[in-house]
């Protein structure tokens, strides 16, 4: 905070007429220069930037400028099915032959390879490796012929009518029901409404193969169309690409016109207040829209509005995340905004909340009234300063990253540019930008949004929530009524003094009493003088990035069974009273700027602390960490307002029919364990719960530093690191006993068993298929299950989607345990139709049965690998990959060593060793359990 102050408030003592006439506020955002980008005679634009994390890959990126809003009348929803069908056929990748082949250099289909349709854009991703000429050709044909190239035969077709309406099916329920209420009021008179992109189930089930083709002929065409490349490539060679696979394609004759669509304005208030006996929560959203279109960012005025706009946004939310962690919060979140619509071409500042269900007119108010008192009052010199820092601090840390970004950073901000003409001037012109206008903005340009925002038309208000006997539906007019606040009884907001330190309690340092390391792994190792180990990993992955958590082995299972079940949903509410005698509010506006934070936690077999820091503010997090274990505070008000927001978010959870399957099915398999206490609390469960003995409890976890394992991955210092371990972490209470994880001996109900459970209105059904047990851990059978449950997805999606057209989506899912027991776990999960969930329920047993008894075919076990390989490369260059590993490490009680042999690991699994652990462990004793609608 100090080194940010000095640096905003040093520029801030010339007179701020000098810095007006030093920046030229005319001048043009420029252009990136590390980017390459241009237009063929034909129209397609391209960007392509040379960035070497990761390693060996390369962001593609195929965008069309065309969505939903331009469907006609008989098309509605084929801008999402022309989506699926560039993955089902292409000229040099017929059938499924283009998923195959991707599988197959180590790209997963959904999680890598994917794509997405809007109102006003539909957008192809496809990462690859860059590092063989072969494999980087491959990818620009694929890009070529989902651009111009895809097969659109009727027998394809007629097979992804299927996937996508179980896509669709996917998105009924409450908010679906409620947004087809509401939407004709929130996109008032606009084509928007009619053209919501997943369409209509009518059309998409009798769409003719000719309309289909004519929206693929009309729209796809190189005038409308982007490819981006970012990545590990040579940037010439990548434009040479560009231009011999896209400039030969011509546009129309007579090509249609790519219209835009207006939201009209309006004089009213609109209203909707929608219930639905499934809504989950009560949610409550105000607009204020423009009248006007948004402007273009051009040059470095329309900048600085942008960056007036973030700070405006951050102040306000800032005060209602105050409000949130009040003793008596008003709604369990909200939050401000100034932003897009569903539109391209509407702005609209909103407000959000949830609250509880019979509380949202007085949610509305409140947020109403922080609105007007902004408008009254405006903010003050304090919140606009701490907000400066806290701006300055994000983009000083991207700035100081900017050689160590990832590639997928890169390829959205260059779509941005061509979808809406928003600027890409770089992060070293914004970073320098940044620092020279922040200094200019004052007060009054930031509180002259407000009188902007605000209006009396143009608005809209929707309310939504749960329809349920003894509650009672808000009128319209308790609405409107909600909106007009007596401004007279309005106080200015009170900017409490900001804490001076995280810590009041003096601190008497230890010393380190051996200092070794692992060059294997590049660690060096802390043992200090109260027995806690530091184990830390200095990595050049991120300049500004150190990753940390403290481990120790316990956890809630050294609990009784009793006080198990009176702490469960009071363990969370105990980080909210805040530490050192400080609030949340206080130490949030403490660390206002500072990019630092720690999160203690308490999980069945273990306790911890889990955090990040950037290198300069490293010191406040072993502060925090410090506070967490000495000095937590016991505050039953803050619990109080805890209880107050996770029953609102709890008590309409059930109502939901997935969740409600959920919790039918695990309270019957937990049978008789007295420590299930549900997924969810009920209002007896509350009663019972007791904070005061959480508290303790978590006091007793947290008294032993020497149980502690303190893992640090990142830019570290050595000498930094040594000195804050001494003070902050040599300093803590300890002790000689040492907790071992400890198996309770309780166990899920075992045997073949099904269970059926209804529930809701829609035809929508979900299908959980379980394996589980106690084993021998092995590493070996880890990694084959593993395996096992990837392979089996493939097939599960070629059989259950591709051939039978019964599911949009399906996984398998498979691993083992070591902690507190053995144990191995195998998972196959689809929703799908109701009058299909057992046929494929069968389907999906077959296919593993193919694999008990034949084994893996050689070629997805080669996927696998592939896939395996790919990601090991990639994580490994992350931090968070390590920190995991040490963390895993210590509580399966393996040398973290062991990652170094991954590759041979993954390379030594066979077709037999999958099908050996298939047939060991998933020959029996299975749970079927299905999600069915209710019965009319």
């Amino acid at each position: 905070m100090k080194k940010i102050n000095n640096l905003v408030f040093g520029m801030m003592v010339f007179p701020l007429a000098v810095f007006a006439q030093q920046i030229d506020f005319s001048k043009k955002i420029p252009f990136d220069p590390t980017v390459k980008t241009g237009k063929l005679e034909n129209g397609l634009t391209y960007y392509i930037k040379k960035n070497t994390k990761p390693e060996k890959k390369v962001d593609l990126r195929l965008v069309v400028n065309v969505g939903s809003i331009l469907e006609d009348d008989d098309q509605q929803g084929l801008a999402h099915f022309m989506e699926h069908m560039c993955f089902n056929g292409t000229k040099r990748f017929p059938k499924n032959q283009l998923v195959d082949y991707l599988q197959s250099i180590g790209v997963k289909f959904g999680q890598h390879l994917n794509a997405y349709t809007s109102f006003d854009e539909t957008v192809y991703f496809l990462p690859i490796p860059s590092d063989s000429p072969e494999k980087l050709e491959k990818g620009f044909q694929i890009l070529e012929d989902w651009a111009f190239n895809t097969v659109l035969s009727p027998e394809e077709i007629d097979k992804e009518r299927g996937v996508v309406l179980e896509e669709y099916r996917l998105g009924l329920g409450a908010q679906k029901r409620m947004l087809s209420r509401y939407i004709s009021k929130l996109m008032h008179n606009s084509h928007y409404a009619e053209r919501l992109p997943i369409g209509k189930k009518e059309i998409l089930e009798k769409f003719k193969y000719e309309t289909l083709n004519r929206f693929y002929t009309d729209w796809y065409r190189p005038n409308l169309m982007s490819v981006i490349v970012v990545g590990d490539i040579d940037v010439n060679e990548m434009e040479q690409k560009i231009i011999s696979h896209f400039s030969t394609y011509k546009n129309p004759t007579n090509e249609k016109v790519r219209k835009t669509f207006e939201i009209p304005n309006h004089k009213e208030t609109f209203v909707a207040v929608e219930t639905d006996k499934e809504a989950p929560s009560a949610q409550i959203q105000l607009l204020y829209k423009d009248y006007e279109a948004p402007k273009t960012v051009i040059n470095v005025g329309d900048f600085k509005d942008d960056l007036v706009e973030g700070l405006f946004t951050t102040i306000l939310n800032t005060r209602l995340g105050e409000l949130v962690n009040s003793p008596a919060p008003p709604f369990t979140y909200g939050y401000s905004y100034y932003g897009g619509t569903f539109a391209r071409n509407k702005k609209a500042f909103q407000s959000v909340a949830m609250s509880q269900e019979d509380k949202q007119l007085s949610a509305l108010k409140v947020l109403v009234t922080e609105n007007e008192r902004v408008k009254k009052f405006g903010f003050t010199q304090g919140e606009l300063d701490r907000s400066k820092s806290e701006i300055l601090a994000s983009i000083e840390k991207m700035y100081n990253d900017r050689d160590k970004t990832n590639s997928a950073n890169f390829v959205s901000e260059y779509q941005s540019n061509f979808l809406n003409n928003n600027p890409a001037p770089g992060l070293e012109w914004t970073y320098q930008t940044v620092k020279e206008v922040l200094p200019v903005i004052n007060l009054n340009d930031v509180n002259a949004l407000i009188k902007s925002y605000l209006k009396e038309d143009n608005r809209v208000v929707i309310l939504t929530g749960p329809e349920k006997e003894g509650l009672k539906k808000v009128a319209e007019q308790e609405v409107l009524d909600a909106l007009k606040i007596n401004t007279d009884a309005i106080e200015p907001y009170q900017d409490a003094a900001v804490a001076t330190s995280l810590i009041r309690n003096e601190i008497k340092p230890g010393k380190i009493v051996k200092r070794e390391s692992n060059p294997k792994i590049g660690t060096k190792i802390l043992i200090l003088s109260n027995g806690a180990k530091v184990i830390y990993k200095n990595t050049d992955f991120k300049n500004d990035e150190i990753l940390f958590e403290a481990v120790s082995f316990g956890g809630t299972n050294l609990y009784s069974d009793a006080d198990m079940k009176k702490v469960e949903f009071a363990n969370g509410a105990l980080k909210d009273a805040g530490f050192s005698g400080l609030k949340l509010n206080d130490i949030n506006k403490f660390m206002t700027g500072k990019k630092a934070s720690v999160r203690p936690y308490i999980s069945g077999v273990t306790e911890g602390l889990s955090g990040n820091a950037t290198p300069k503010d490293l010191e406040y997090l072993f502060q925090m960490t410090y506070a967490y274990f000495t000095d937590l505070n016991l505050d039953p008000e803050v619990f109080e307002a805890y209880k107050q927001k996770q029953s609102t978010y709890y008590n309409n959870l059930a109502s939901q029919p997935n969740f409600y399957f959920q919790q039918e099915l695990f309270t019957a398999l937990y049978e008789g364990n007295p420590r299930f206490n549900g997924l969810i609390p009920n209002d007896k469960i509350w009663k019972e719960t007791d904070y005061t003995l959480a508290y303790n409890k978590y006091k007793e976890r947290f008294a032993n530093a020497a149980d502690f394992e303190f893992y640090f991955v990142g830019n570290i210092d050595d000498k930094v690191i040594e000195e804050y371990a001494v003070k902050y972490l040599a300093s803590l209470p300890s002790s000689n006993k040492k907790e071992k994880a400890t198996d309770l001996g309780y166990r899920m109900l075992k045997g073949d068993l099904k269970k059926v459970v209804n529930k809701g209105a829609d035809p929508k059904s979900n299908v959980m298929i379980l394996y589980y047990g106690d084993a021998k851990y092995s590493n070996k059978e880890a990694m084959s299950m593993q395996a096992l449950g990837e392979i089996l997805t493939i097939k599960l999606i070629e059989q259950l989607r591709e051939n039978e057209s019964g599911v949009y989506g399906v996984s398998a899912r498979g691993g083992m345990s070591k902690v507190p027991y053995g144990s191995y776990n195998f998972s196959i999960g689809f929703p799908c139709g109701p009058e299909n969930a057992e046929k494929l329920t069968a389907s999906a047993l077959e296919e593993l049965q193919k694999i008990i008894n034949n084994g893996p075919e050689e070629k997805d076990v080669a996927k696998f690998k592939e896939g395996e390989l790919l990601e090991y490369k990639k994580d490994s260059k992350e931090n968070r990959f390590w920190l995991s590993n040490f963390t895993s490490s210590y509580t399966k009680g393996n040398s973290a060593e062991e990652v170094l042999k991954f590759e041979e690991y993954v390379n030594a699994i066979t077709a037999k060793d999958i099908q050996n652990v298939a047939q060991k462990y998933l020959t029996k004793d299975k749970v079927i359990g299905i999600l069915m609608p209710e019965k009319k």
